[in-house]
């Protein structure tokens, strides 16, 4: 059985990868911004869940024969969604206003079965977990984890699967939810279509 991941995620894929499935790539190039902008969506649930039904929907072609995965993170605190801080300013404002406090990773999942080269049916599911950072974070040690590009670029200014993981003093949920992709929850959905986990496996060295 094929998956094949609407992401260019390295998070993503490394997930997948450590769980036996090597994905076949094929990145979306969605407009997240004017997505958002056209369908105003009214919660962080449901702004996941639009962009990853998007991000699979974009990339549907009659050569696919498998499953389509996509998928889209955000982090919510106090109600205010934050996406990718992209500036190094942007990023402290952050990590200032999130040390010591505990926020809500949001991951969506979308899932087509595209088995046969035949657009069939469409799942998804939103895997939310919360996040909370320490409170003794110095700001030395914000400005130089910032200094390593790292939060840039991912939801929320932070990774719980590499630099940013020592601020991070605990997860009330599925960790892989904070990577951007629940493993729990993608097997539920493939459950769905009546396809088990261990068909997916195609890892040489498993």
């Amino acid at each position: 059985m094929r998956l094949y991941l609407a992401s260019t995620s390295p998070a993503r894929l490394a997930t997948l990868r450590a769980a036996g499935i090597e994905p076949v790539v094929l990145p979306s190039f969605v407009d997240e911004e004017a997505a958002v902008e056209a369908a105003s969506p009214s919660s962080a649930v449901e702004m996941v869940q639009l962009l990853a039904r998007l991000k699979a929907s974009a990339v549907v072609s009659a050569e696919i024969d498998g499953f389509i995965l996509g998928g889209d993170s955000a982090f919510e605190l106090d109600g205010v969604i934050y996406g990718k801080p992209h500036e190094p300013a942007i990023a402290r404002e952050r990590w200032i206003l999130q040390r010591g406090r505990t926020g809500h990773l949001h991951s969506g999942h979308w899932l087509i079965d595209h088995r046969g080269g035949v657009l069939g049916e469409a799942r998804g599911a939103v895997a939310t977990a919360g996040v909370t950072f320490a409170t003794d974070i110095s700001d030395a040690e914000i400005d130089a984890y910032i200094a390593t590009e790292e939060p840039l670029e991912v939801a929320g200014a932070f990774t719980i699967d590499s630099l940013g993981a020592p601020f991070i003093t605990s997860v009330d949920g599925d960790p892989h939810a904070v990577v951007g992709l629940s493993l729990s929850t993608l097997r539920s959905l493939f459950l769905e279509y009546g396809v088990e986990w261990h068909s997916l496996w195609n890892r040489r060295d498993l």
